[in-house]
């Protein structure tokens, strides 16, 4: 087992180091030996026997992108002495001197992004990715006849990680077309352009090796993986297929080092198109608000809801002041959205970003064990706003502390109270059962449920005491119900969770 991060594809020189660690992902490998007999017969496709027409083809359409950026004393020179210097003595005034020197060399340093791009029409619109160019003074475009521009933008996209340039010429720029990335299969033949390590134009070929990958760089993650060779420098240069259309725009690389492992990331042509129209109308993306924090819907989950099979999006949380306020409820599980089946969580944040603000839609809600239709009109999603997020029981085992034990979780229970809200720094909104002790082999310990969670709810109950949930767990046992729901609050974060119980 080895531990691989997940890399951007631009570089940065000047000293700047490049952006990495933003994914820890883990490779598996193994074997499994067949005998030719056992193997099964499939069609063979012949690879192409050059790529050479394509190449010469699309690479005066892809162009290197460079990029300032200002760094201040606060990026890196804020740091404080580097050692302990007694208060008052002339050391301390020596030293700090001496910082105040290094932060004022590096109070205006400038330093260079360098990425790839492609033009989009003869005008001279050029697509790359937002990390490219963030935050950035100045941005230069260089074509591969050599020929450099200054280039104006004109928007961005960070949920998407996309960003749209203009540079003008004084003739016709040559330029590539969108293709359906849709239609791009696992094994189909690619070829990546780019600008890796500064290099300028260079062409790499490979297959796509997988779709739909969710690599959390984004809310809308939906990547076409490739084994193309494809390095830092690369980021916004375009992946074509064989009938020369950018079906994908490289993002980012799967690298113990930095280098190439032939485990790369594309932005799906199918996903950039609109967001690449709305720039060059608007400047900007308008997409769709629902109001709700949703999570996966686990086997087990799917048990405790009486779900069929695990599919849909349940409802954690409904925003206040959200369209969904009103019409969903925590535990809703939404399997359908205008006519189209939600089968994954992470379908469901794309479909509402997709639609128009304003519009009404219908989804298709399971609910108290049935398929309920509610329609709802979809909001407009800000900056800074996310798509889509009883009686006592006497025979209560009270333990020597005072909290309930019950058997059937491996854990005690204690009432969340004035003095525990505090002490957990809990809102004041929340209500339920703190958790007191999990024991290590217990069915909420495999949840990841710890000391200081708040249980608010049990399928359909709400729980206000810790008589609770010693009443519902044994009533689900006596009723042969072996796996119960629970929306918990995990420091502030609220969460459906599927607990088997245990014999008891």
């Amino acid at each position: 087992m080895s531990s691989i991060s997940l890399t951007r594809l631009f570089s940065r020189q000047a000293g700047l180091r490049g952006r990495r660690g933003l994914l820890a992902v883990t490779a598996l490998s193994g074997a499994l030996l067949l005998s030719p007999a056992l193997m099964p017969q499939a069609e063979a496709y012949p690879a192409p026997e050059s790529f050479a027409d394509l190449a010469a083809k699309v690479t005066p359409a892809v162009v290197n992108i460079s990029s300032t950026h200002k760094v201040t004393a606060t990026d890196n020179q804020d740091q404080g002495l580097p050692f302990n210097v007694p208060k008052g003595s002339p050391f301390e005034q020596l030293f700090k001197q001496f910082e105040d020197q290094q932060r004022q060399q590096h109070r205006n340093e400038k330093v260079t992004s360098l990425g790839s791009g492609f033009i989009i029409d003869a005008t001279g619109y050029i697509v790359t990715n937002n990390h490219v160019i963030d935050e950035a003074t100045d941005i230069e475009v260089t074509t591969t006849d050599g020929k450099e521009y200054p280039a104006k933008l004109i928007g961005t996209d960070p949920k998407t990680d996309l960003a749209l340039l203009k540079i003008e010429a004084k003739a016709p720029l040559p330029f590539v077309n969108f293709g359906d990335s849709d239609k791009e299969r696992v094994g189909d033949w690619i070829m990546a352009v780019g600008n890796p390590f500064g290099l300028g134009g260079s062409v790499t070929a490979g297959i796509v090796s997988a779709r739909g990958r969710d690599i959390n760089a984004g809310p809308f993650d939906d990547f076409l993986q490739l084994d193309a060779a494809i390095n830092q420098g690369n980021s916004g240069g375009p992946t074509f297929s064989t009938d020369g259309d950018v079906i994908g725009i490289n993002t980012a690389i799967a690298s113990p080092n930095g280098g190439s492992v032939g485990i790369g990331f594309a932005i799906p042509s199918n996903l950039a198109k609109p967001v690449i129209e709305a720039l060059r109308e608007h400047g900007n993306v308008e997409r769709g608000w629902l109001g709700v924090q949703i999570q996966k819907v686990t086997p087990d989950l799917a048990k405790a809801l009486g779900l069929p099979q695990a599919e849909g999006a349940l409802v954690a949380q409904v925003q206040d002041g959200s369209p969904a306020q009103h019409l969903l409820k925590t535990g809703d599980v939404i399997v359908g959205y205008n006519n189209q089946t939600v089968d994954e969580m992470r379908e469901l944040p794309r479909l509402v970003a997709a639609t128009k603000p304003d519009s009404k839609v219908d989804l298709t809600v399971w609910r108290d064990h049935q398929m309920q239709k509610i329609s709802v009109n979809i909001g407009k999603l800000k900056a800074d706003e996310k798509v889509a997020e009883n009686t006592d029981n006497n025979d209560a085992n009270v333990n020597e502390n005072g909290a309930v034990d019950v058997a059937a979780l491996g854990a005690s229970f204690v009432p969340l109270n004035a003095a525990a809200r505090k002490e957990l720094n809990l809102d004041k909104d929340v209500k339920g059962v703190i958790v007191s002790n999990v024991n290590d082999d217990s069915p909420l310990a495999e949840q990841g449920i710890a000391s200081g969670d708040v249980i608010e709810r049990i399928g359909d109950t709400v729980v206000s005491k810790p008589e609770d949930i010693s009443r519902i767990t044994k009533d689900a046992k006596a009723n042969h119900q072996n796996v119960v729901m629970m929306l918990v609050n995990h420091h502030g974060q609220e969460l459906f969770v599927a607990i088997k119980l245990a014999d008891a």
